[in-house]
């Protein structure tokens, strides 16, 4: 069991949306988003619902006290009970206990409980999901700030690739040609640089909307710089112990077997109909009369004319002998409810099953990716060194180097996908797990 979760659930979210740490790096995000991520904060209200409902499934196992009283005035020719007098009071203290009730209420105040436990795993799902939404979101602000890097360093060569044939030009050894071919190659990579851009303002809403951060008044002023890395760290996972782990951590699991152990008091609960209920009670009473009597009454002064006080004690009980069918229809709705709760455990044991395998294959193709991609890196940038080197000497043409940087390009940017993809990969085999964030363990 994940005990920092039981600890947590009472955390209130006492920090404002003013608040988000600037720079914003992943550990502050995921904090942040464990106060404000609304999908958490709905999830943590659903536990203080099922507490409620824990409290009233087990009130009746309590003593029930209450107290009625009455005080009439009325005309002394129609008093019966004290026909002297012209008011009564009556005031009566009662306490009830049930005794037996077929086990119903003990039933239904376990199942209530279980209900409960079910909305803290619940939770602890709702956490597990919004924080691997949060960490997708943030590596994705990372990647975009990455691509508009690497845009940026591909317009400045091309820029500096035009410098060169105009000093060339110029000097006589190239043509016009040269020229009008670099500048087009500058003016296709700005489109490229526009897009990136958009992408990562687009990215760092999507993350603010994880965060659980408002704008405007109430909200965040400005958004943070989102700060970090997609650094490759290596993760060892296997897929038995994976599958190990997910069977015995997932909460959406162990949730299910709550709600299946639920539907089984309840069907006790429903049973119960065809018992008995009995109950024990006491009460005390007191009753009088006060009228106007006497050379007293003259001066409008009351006269009390009689007090009944005691006590009455008792056992009372029930019995539906037959309802109409009512409880069998109570029991038969119960029992398929229950069945529907233990289909729904056995879908969800073979739906998490594929999930850690898919998360797994994933992972390793997104290891095998990463490995490419360096060596890709190191090969496009040694390319392009001599094709620039060719080019000054003569012995390769423009065509050649422009076609070499937009290959380093493109191997900068499939280094950073592929870093990404792994990261990304990492988290979702962690989360298919049944692993909490590092961030909330750290």
């Amino acid at each position: 069991m994940k005990s920092w979760i039981f600890a947590l659930l009472g955390v209130a979210s006492v920090a404002s949306a003013s608040e988000l740490p600037s720079p914003l790096d992943l550990k502050s995000a995921l904090l942040y988003a464990f106060d404000h991520n609304y999908s958490i904060r709905q999830s943590r209200e659903q536990i203080k619902v099922q507490q409620g409902i824990v409290l009233t499934a087990s009130s009746q196992l309590l003593p029930n006290v209450g107290a009625t009283g009455q005080y009439i005035r009325n005309d002394t020719s129609i008093s019966q009970t004290f026909p002297e007098s012209n008011a009564t009071y009556q005031v009566v203290a009662k306490a009830t206990q049930l005794v037996y009730a077929g086990g119903g209420v003990i039933a239904g105040s376990r199942a209530a409980k279980l209900d409960k436990q079910a909305a803290v795993y619940d939770l602890q799902a709702t956490i597990n999901l919004a924080l691997l939404d949060v960490r997708t979101r943030f590596y994705t602000v990372i990647l975009d700030k990455e691509k508009v890097a690497v845009q940026e360093d591909n317009v400045r060569l091309y820029q500096r690739q035009l410098d060169d044939v105009q000093n060339q030009f110029h000097a006589g050894t190239v043509s016009n040609f040269e020229v009008l071919r670099a500048r087009v190659a500058l003016a296709n990579a700005q489109p490229d640089l526009i897009t990136a851009r958009n992408d990562y303002r687009l990215a760092v809403e999507q993350l603010r909307q994880s965060l659980g951060a408002p704008s405007g008044p109430g909200g965040i002023s400005v958004m943070p710089e989102v700060v970090g890395s997609l650094d490759y760290v290596g993760a060892e996972f296997t897929l038995e112990s994976s599958l190990a782990t997910a069977r015995e951590h997932r909460p959406e699991l162990i949730r299910l077997a709550k709600l299946t152990e639920a539907g089984q008091q309840l069907v006790h609960q429903a049973k119960a109909g065809y018992q008995p209920t009995v109950s024990v009670f006491g009460s005390y009473q007191w009753s009088g009369a006060s009228g106007y009597q006497g050379s007293l009454a003259s001066f409008g002064f009351p006269i009390a004319t009689g007090d009944i006080n005691g006590w009455l004690l008792g056992v009372q009980g029930s019995w539906a002998i037959f309802d109409g069918r009512a409880t069998e229809g109570r029991v038969l709705s119960a029992r398929a409810q229950l069945e529907q709760a233990r289909l729904s455990e056995a879908t969800e044991d073979l739906s998490i099953d594929v999930e850690v395998r898919q998360s797994f294959s994933t992972l390793e193709e997104a290891k095998e990716l990463v490995n490419a991609s360096v060596q890709t890196v190191g090969q496009a940038a040694e390319a392009l060194r001599l094709a620039n080197e060719k080019f000054h000497v003569g012995s390769a043409t423009q065509l050649d180097v422009l076609t070499s940087q937009v290959a380093l390009t493109q191997a900068k940017t499939n280094q950073v996908q592929a870093n990404y993809n792994y990261l990304v990969a990492v988290a979702q085999m962690r989360k298919a797990s049944g692993l909490t964030d590092v961030a909330l363990t750290n």
